[in-house]
């Protein structure tokens, strides 16, 4: 007996050891990997409590049974300790934690590569490897199954799920619409903790995968009535390049503030800078997407819908139905291909593009790639554009043809050849390889159209030129801001999602748009430009030349940007002054955003365009 209570003495110390240490592992991740916006006492304490009751009860796994198991009691403890690093390492780029379609997408988007390599710091093994000790501990202590005491196990199940439902209860008092807004993942994370998020994260991904089986037509009416009353009227611009080639150039990674930039006194982006002169230019244009990035960016401007929150759509619903860019313009007679340097299964694109109606894809099998002329994820850009030319003079006019840089990809590297101008000095060596490979991507541009010219393929096109995502994630603001000269806040880091867009069109003058607007405005502008009106359409984003469109751009994350107003945090910022200002400000845009987002989201999961009439 007295063996049994020694034993038991010894399981019930190991249960609390590992409470405790993941509880102080979690808060420390919390306070020093995750910047979590708190205000005030209440979020202070809930972030501190928040872990405590989720911890405790998926550790009592190996507990609660009728023999304890301190063997499954640590297994669940390293499986929690690697969700949480892998969240630290995704979080150190993107600011964002890791969703269900994120692990599913994971051998679509590359795996590891060097862009995980640089996000690795010295100390990360400790907030693994310390399932080693315990292992060393269970051996020492001579852990294994035993029966305890029920009276004991139900007093501490108790308390796990009482500072559960204390968490949850103060989470509900101060954030009232968490549900609502699923799309905020910090809001739920900072409320009721990073396993919380996960386990609810696992069940909203099931139930939405199902939306499809239980949807029909009347889902679809309701929300073209929204789409409808929310159109704007048709621009001046209607039809200016109609019949013309149509030259999308997506931008990798390139942010709008590199536009008039100098290091040295040398542009950092001088082709672009000479082109956005004889070019419809619009300094307010900002990117949306989300987990799928890239492919987000394609998404939105083909589909004119938002991206969803997890995840890329490339990847989770390449077998929907879509009103796409591609099938508009084939309607119009056009063939329609897309130029990529990378594997055609990056990012699904080979499924996906045929869903879409693409005719072509021109992928890493059509191209020569050697060591000598790729880096990074592939080809670069200067012999990716010179190769592409060929193909272009074969397609049957009129064409659509998408370029899809790669060379600006993080973590941004380029052989010193390469390299066309001096680097900055600040404290992020990713920071300063930036501008270099920022720099080449403007050159290899300018080579495109100096070759588009000689070869009788420039006057009779519209080019579309757009950056696809930020570069430069959060994490980077302070080295950002040792450049810039000034520190970056909340409003100046929205202002950094800004990415270039050009449209060209030769013989046109160039003129500034200082609308408010993102890639979702995209296909709109672009089939009013060509003159084409869909036969069936529902599209979120409205023309950036409408001379009546509402000045407001909808980021992913449920932040959004007027003419005065940055909301981002939960908060309502003056945009001109960058200073907090009443929630009011902000407030009337408060529906429509949740309306907006919630619309498209239910079109994506419910498979909606296949009831289009």
């Amino acid at each position: 007996m007295e063996i049994d209570k020694r034993k038991s003495d010894h399981v019930w110390r190991f249960y609390f050891v590992l409470v405790a240490l993941l509880f102080v592992k979690t808060y420390l991740v919390y306070r020093f990997e995750f910047s979590l916006t708190m205000r005030g006492a209440g979020e202070e304490f809930l972030l501190l409590i928040n872990s405590i009751g989720a911890i405790s009860l998926l550790l009592g796994i190996g507990l609660f049974k009728k023999y304890s198991k301190p063997g499954l009691m640590l297994a669940v403890y390293f499986l929690l300790s690697v969700i949480l690093y892998a969240n630290v390492l995704y979080y150190r780029f993107y600011i964002d934690f890791i969703t269900v379609p994120v692990l599913f997408q994971f051998g679509n988007v590359g795996g590891l590569s060097q862009s995980t390599v640089e996000l690795i710091n010295w100390y990360d093994p400790l907030l693994v490897l310390d399932s080693l000790v315990l292992f060393w501990l269970i051996r020492r202590w001579n852990l294994k199954s035993v029966s305890l005491a029920s009276k004991l196990k139900k007093k501490t199940a108790l308390f796990a799920t009482g500072m559960f439902l204390v968490t949850a209860a103060l989470a509900f008092i101060l954030h009232p619409l968490l549900f609502e807004k699923s799309y905020d993942r910090e809001l739920f994370v900072k409320s009721l903790g990073a396993y919380t998020y996960h386990v609810y994260d696992v069940a909203f991904q099931s139930i939405t995968s199902l939306n499809s089986l239980f949807a029909d037509d009347t889902d679809i009416s309701e929300i073209q009535k929204f789409v409808d009353k929310n159109s704007v009227d048709e621009s001046p611009y209607f039809g200016v390049a109609e019949d013309k080639n149509l030259i999308i150039i997506s931008l990798e990674s390139t942010q709008a503030f590199m536009m008039d930039e100098k290091v040295e006194g040398k542009e950092v982006m001088p082709f672009l800078n000479n082109l956005k002169d004889e070019s419809f230019y619009f300094p307010n244009f900002y990117h949306q997407t989300a987990q799928g990035k890239t492919s987000d960016a394609e998404f939105m401007i083909d589909n004119s819908l938002y991206p969803l929150a997890g995840g890329s759509v490339f990847v989770r619903k390449p077998e929907n139905k879509f009103l796409s860019l591609p099938l508009a313009l084939k309607g119009e007679g056009y063939l329609t291909t897309s130029f990529h340097g990378n594997d055609r299964q990056f990012w699904n694109r080979e499924e996906m593009y045929e869903t879409l109606g693409y005719d072509r894809y021109f992928s890493k099998k059509d191209f020569d790639v050697t060591d000598d002329n790729s880096i990074n994820y592939g080809l670069k850009d200067i012999p990716f554009f010179e190769q592409s030319i060929p193909y272009l003079k074969e397609l049957k006019e009129p064409y659509s043809a998408k370029f899809l840089t790669l060379t600006n990809h993080f973590p941004y590297l380029l052989e010193e050849e390469d390299t066309l101008i001096s680097l900055p000095d600040t404290s992020k060596g990713v920071v300063n390889r930036y501008f270099a490979t920022v720099r080449y991507e403007d050159e290899s541009i300018k080579k495109f159209f100096e070759d588009l010219k000689a070869e009788g393929l420039y006057e009779d096109s519209i080019f579309v030129l757009y950056g696809d995502h930020y570069g430069l994630s959060e994490t980077y603001n302070e080295a950002i801001g040792e450049y810039l000269g000034k520190e970056i806040g909340p409003v100046e880091h929205v202002q950094l999602q800004k990415v270039p867009l050009l449209i060209h069109v030769p013989g046109e003058e160039g003129k500034v748009f200082n609308t408010v607007g993102g890639q979702i405005d995209l296909k709109p502008t672009i089939l009013e430009l060509l003159g084409v009106n869909e036969q069936k359409s529902l599209n979120f984003g409205r023309s950036l030349l409408a001379p009546d469109r509402k000045n407001l751009v909808i980021l992913r994350d449920g932040s959004f940007v007027t003419e005065e107003y940055v909301y981002t945090k939960n908060t309502c910022y003056n945009k001109e002054t960058a200073e907090k200002t009443k929630r009011n400000k902000c407030a009337r845009h408060f529906d429509h955003v949740q309306d907006e987002l919630d619309y498209s989201d239910r079109v994506i999961y419910g498979d909606l365009l296949r009831f289009m009439k």
